[in-house]
């Protein structure tokens, strides 16, 4: 005769049921679904009770005979029990499996520090040899190691309690500080010494191997119905060995282990990146983690001439149950890679869609911040694939604003322009650095899907276009013509007193020295281009003594100069006699040091600026 306990819920299920006890055994029901748990009487090993959220738990381990180990038992928990159900219960498990009601105590203290214990599939927290809590192995979905001494467990939601409201539990972290020894196993050779038989690891790390293993994280034989080795990851980076199951895939790199339910796959896109490599990316609700950085998207590339084949560990009538999945793949990798994860997923693969940029690609190259990546138009979506993907659907688009904000900075902003989008959800995107000619195509794709697009664009192309003619006028003003002025701000200014300055020193390369210092003054005294013009006019005085002792024209041609000369001071200031005289001696100072070997010239070259100043008093005594 059976004894039946009602509003019982079975593990962590939000639904309650029925449990039987018998004779032959302990079964549970659901109310709503036609879950049936059933565990055989030869199976029970043993039986706790212990105090738990829901009232009390009836905790049964079970495991075939053959098993032989504690580790290797499963475990089944019950909750839902009254007080006065203890009794009750230990009687009917005395009488028909002669096995004892064992209490457990649980803490109560409140205290974050402990000892753990692995209790078959189960990780309990002990603090002072009493059971503070107690997770599930099954349900670590992956285990890193957060620091040297800080292990992060993360758990997968089940697919059936996703659009429930309770709380979940998706992370906890323990400290495990100190290090342990851990056997080498047979990679230890032939040596016989005991230092060698064991190593020393953290206990970290030896904590984190022991929930990898008891999860099920590492390597899981027999179940596996096709592996892809050696897959480059871009995001999160590395090479990962893919292992596809029929509830799961697993990623088994150097460092992380990744197991990742298909229920959490919420996208997939298959995306040309150029001519020889292909993107497969995976968008995930519940993102895997890496240190302190988590990952939304799995980008994985592959080669285009890269085939593989494969036969699926599975028989045609497990196949079948799947849509387009085939029992052998001879064809390209990417395509049995998108292939499988589209048949166990269920989910559409998004491609990359009718759009195409100016040099046939689905892709523009650009920037968001300080990323650089490639922004694909699809169908339904902007993605910009980077190492930080950015996923905005259009119908969640306000505007798409057209701008040029690097005008300013000179040619290379001539050749770019930014995209900014505003979604309606409130975050807003700017895309930089797209290149000019990719405008058209792009401001095309967005109309044709109805979006509202402004363009801010024609302010920075009116800058841009002065700078195309302040080129022209460098370009000219270096042949030696004469520049127009342009009109912009305060630097195109200051550049056109730098050109005038050098046209009117290069002017007066060949008058005599009175115009050079009246017109610059000071300013080329303590110049290099000061000092190589002062050499060049005592070369011009030079000249003009030959001249003079030649002919009489010369000379007249000289005080026409020299007039021209007294005129030009007058008109500036009224009184700039002595200043000249100290600028001639000045002058011939500088001169007098390179012209050393031939004194001849030196003296010949006195005279004529003797002349010319002794006309100038003259002039102002008249």
């Amino acid at each position: 005769m059976a004894t039946q306990f009602d509003e019982i819920y079975h593990g962590l299920s939000s639904q309650v049921g029925k449990l039987r006890i018998a004779a032959s055994g302990i079964a549970w029901k659901g109310d709503k679904e036609a879950q049936t748990i059933a565990i055989p009487s030869e199976d029970i090993k043993w039986a706790q009770w212990m105090r738990v959220a829901r009232n009390y738990q009836l905790r049964i381990s079970h495991g075939h005979k053959d098993k032989k180990q504690a580790s290797d038992r499963k475990q089944e928990t019950f909750d839902g029990f009254l007080r006065e159900d203890h009794d009750r219960l230990s009687q009917l498990l005395k009488q028909h499996f002669s096995i004892a009601l064992e209490s457990k105590e649980v803490s109560v203290k409140g205290w974050n520090w402990g000892t753990t214990d692995f209790q078959g599939q189960d990780l309990a927290f002990l603090v002072s040899n009493k059971t503070a809590f107690m997770l599930p192995l099954p349900n670590v979905a992956n285990s890193n190691i957060a620091g040297r001494t800080e292990v992060s467990l993360e758990f997968a939601v089940p697919a059936d309690r996703k659009s429930s409201r309770h709380d979940e539990l998706t992370e906890i972290r323990f400290y495990v500080p100190g290090t342990t020894t851990k056997e080498r196993g047979s990679d230890a050779g032939s040596q016989k010494s005991d230092n060698e038989d064991e190593e020393e690891v953290s206990a970290a790390q030896a904590f984190h191997d022991t929930v990898k293993e008891k999860a099920e994280i590492g390597q899981v034989a027999g179940d596996i119905i096709l592996s892809f080795e050696e897959v480059l990851v871009l995001t999160p980076r590395g090479r990962y060995d893919v292992d596809m199951f029929p509830e799961f895939l697993r990623l088994r790199g150097k460092t992380y282990d990744y197991k990742i339910v298909y229920g959490s796959i919420s996208r997939l896109f298959l995306l040309p990146k150029d001519d020889q490599h292909v993107l497969f990316i995976l968008g995930l609700s519940t993102p895997i983690r890496q240190g302190q950085t988590r990952y939304q998207y799995l980008v994985m590339q592959f080669s285009r001439d890269e085939e593989s084949t494969a036969e699926l560990n599975m028989t045609e009538e497990e196949v079948a149950k799947y849509d387009r999945l085939k029992k052998s793949y001879d064809d390209p990798t990417f395509e049995v890679v998108s292939g499988v994860f589209r048949a166990l997923s269920g989910r559409k693969i998004i491609g990359a869609g009718s759009f195409q940029s100016r040099a046939g690609h689905p892709g523009i190259k650009a920037n968001l911040k300080a990323v650089q990546g490639d922004l694909f138009m699809l169908e339904k979506y902007i993605f910009f694939v980077s190492k930080q993907p950015t996923l905005i659907e259009l119908s969640d688009i306000h505007q798409v604003v057209f701008s040029r904000l690097g005008a300013g900075l000179g040619a290379t902003a001539a050749r770019t322009f930014d995209l900014k989008i505003v979604t309606k959800s409130g975050p807003e995107y700017t895309f930089t650095s797209i290149n000019k000619e990719e405008h058209e195509v792009t401001e095309t794709y967005l109309k044709d899907k109805k979006v509202k697009v402004k363009n801010e664009m024609m302010e920075g192309e009116l800058i841009m276009g002065v700078d195309d003619e302040d080129e022209e006028m460098q370009s000219v003003a270096s042949s030696g013509e004469e520049a127009p002025k342009p009109r912009r701000g305060m630097e195109d200014d200051e550049d056109s007193e730098e050109d005038e300055d050098f046209q009117a020193s290069e002017s007066d390369a060949g008058s005599p020295t009175d115009t050079s210092s009246d017109s610059e003054g000071g300013h080329t005294a303590s110049d290099a281009s000061g000092d190589r013009e002062f050499t060049k006019k005592g070369k011009g005085k030079a000249a003009a003594s030959k001249k003079k002792a030649a002919g009489k024209k010369a000379k007249a041609s000289e005080e026409s100069d020299a007039e021209d000369d007294v005129e030009k001071p007058k008109k500036a200031a009224p009184k700039p006699k002595p200043k000249p005289k100290k600028k001639d001696d000045d002058a011939m100072d500088v001169d007098e040091d390179k012209p050393k070997p031939k004194p001849k010239p030196k003296a010949k070259a006195k005279e004529p600026e003797e002349g010319p100043a002794k006309k100038k008093m003259k002039k102002a005594d008249a």
